[in-house]
């Protein structure tokens, strides 16, 4: 626990130190986002393939291929490397463990179909749920520490999610929910999870799988080095759908996803360094777009914020935000740049969202060339009273919105609200427009907003408004 500590702690300081140098270099934020570009490359992997079919693998959509392709990727790795082929055709499985070096890739007409049976994904692995880290279910598509992995092709990820299947489990009837059966939100499930990470509890000992109703996340490396996902698409999740963990230099390009059970996230970085999430399609059951960096005092042991973001030609339909920071926060998030994405028909369009039991500090985040339609609540809003209260005040500043275009704002147009001891501060709006909403603007506790050529409903806004 020293060593993570001590880790965190100078990886925190030297990313600092990194980042605000290149930063007074240029004063234009979008060139230092050239910089953290030119730190994101996708693996390589040697040109040679491991097709499933040759180890057993049968695309029937009936068949078992589990062990196959078990045995397709440790081929694939103990040769140094390479590419998994999964060809046309539909492969049933289990939990797919991908080791270093190798490549698992889809042809256009292949569909993994994943069991929806919860014994298949023991035996327990260390996961991340909901910002905590416990020992859970393994998630679908799962790598724990390994280095050049990739998920690339044309094909489909499947994980036939349902109704009658994972989604229950939210206990909601909506989702298929019975009035009396079991679900995560029973006392002694979700909450109990929560409770020990509060208490320090060690993770190894933190152990749920059956019983505890936790549905496991579709895609998670979990402290890995390079990694690619690039052009699947992936439906019907359990929960989160790609969730990096602790990972460093990762690229998420041409990924559609298509989920709209609860808490079907579509990509979720969390506590991760240089990442690119690029010409992404979402349609989810809740944020698309959200980055995270672990959830209150288990956020706080780790401390590694979300850094160096880079987000660019992504289009969203449906969901909660279309673009979120938080809600599992507390490691912080920074140096976030967000440019050139569509946005429509989410509940908010684009929101931080963090909290006095989260804390965490947000900063460097800046966006430009937005379009959003469709909002059904604010078009903008950062928040400071999301959710539970608790001693941890968190800080929120450094923001800035640039060309940003919303057709039909929905009940809000900007919406900012903070704590009297820590106001949302240097926020800076410049050709923004806004059209079609209830409330043009709230601004509670906050410093240094400045509005540029920016307009709600036609009425232009002061450079630097009265505050209530």
């Amino acid at each position: 626990m020293t060593t993570l500590k001590a880790f965190s702690t100078a990886f925190i300081f030297l990313s600092c130190v990194a980042f605000q140098a290149i930063k007074a270099q240029n004063s234009d934020p979008w060139l230092t986002m050239n910089q953290v570009m030119s730190k994101i490359t996708s693996p390589t992997f040697k040109d040679k393939d491991f097709i499933i079919t040759d180890y057993g693998a049968v695309g029937d959509g009936i068949t078992d291929c589990s062990k196959a392709i078990k045995k397709a990727i440790k081929a694939c790795n103990k040769s140094g490397g390479g590419r998994v082929i999964v060809p046309a055709g539909k492969y049933c499985t289990g939990p797919i463990y991908i080791k270093s070096n190798v490549n698992l890739h889809l042809h256009k007409e292949a569909v993994l179909l994943f069991s929806t049976h919860p014994n298949d994904y023991l035996p327990l692995v260390q996961t991340r749920w909901e910002g905590i880290d416990v020992m859970n279910y393994s998630p679908l598509i799962y790598a724990f520490n390994e280095r050049n992995i990739a998920v690339t092709g044309e094909g489909t990820l499947d994980g036939q999610a349902a109704k009658d299947n994972w989604w229950p489990w939210k206990g909601r009837k909506s989702y298929g929910w019975k009035e009396g059966t079991p679900n995560q939100t029973d006392p002694d499930k979700r909450a109990t999870l929560f409770e020990m990470a509060e208490k320090d509890i060690p993770v190894s000992k933190r152990k749920f799988g059956n019983g505890y109703y936790l549905r496991p996340q579709f895609i998670q490396p979990y402290q890995c080095t390079n990694v690619l996902l690039q052009g699947v698409t992936v439906v019907r999740s359990p929960m989160w759908v790609v969730h990096p963990v602790l990972c460093n230099n990762v690229s998420i390009i041409g990924v559609k996803v298509m989920s709209d059970g609860p808490n079907t996230d579509g990509c979720d970085p969390e506590s991760c360094k240089d990442v690119l999430i690029k010409d992404c399609y979402f349609d989810t059951g809740d944020d698309c777009i959200a980055l995270k960096s672990g959830r209150n005092r288990d956020g706080r042991r780790i401390n590694i914020p979300c850094e160096n973001v880079i987000i660019q030609n992504c289009t969203t339909r449906n969901g909660h935000a279309g673009i979120a920071i938080g809600s599992e926060i507390s490691g912080g998030v920074k140096n976030v740049f967000i440019e050139n994405c569509k946005i429509s028909k989410p509940m908010w369009g684009i929101r931080i969202k963090t909290s006095s039991m989260r804390g965490g500090v947000t900063e460097n985040i800046y966006m430009r060339n937005i379009e959003m339609d469709k909002i059904g609540n604010e078009a903008i809003i950062f928040t400071m009273l999301y959710e539970d209260k608790g001693p941890h005040i968190p800080t929120i500043k450094d923001v800035y919105l640039e060309n940003i275009v919303v057709e039909n704002g929905g009940k809000g147009g900007i919406f900012i609200e903070a704590y009297s001891e820590s106001p949302i501060k240097n926020i800076h709006f410049k050709d923004v427009i806004i059209k079609n909403t209830q409330k043009p603007l709230k601004l509670t506790n906050t410093k240094e907003v400045t509005f540029t050529n920016t307009f709600i409903d036609g009425e232009k806004l002061l450079i630097s408004p009265k505050l209530p």
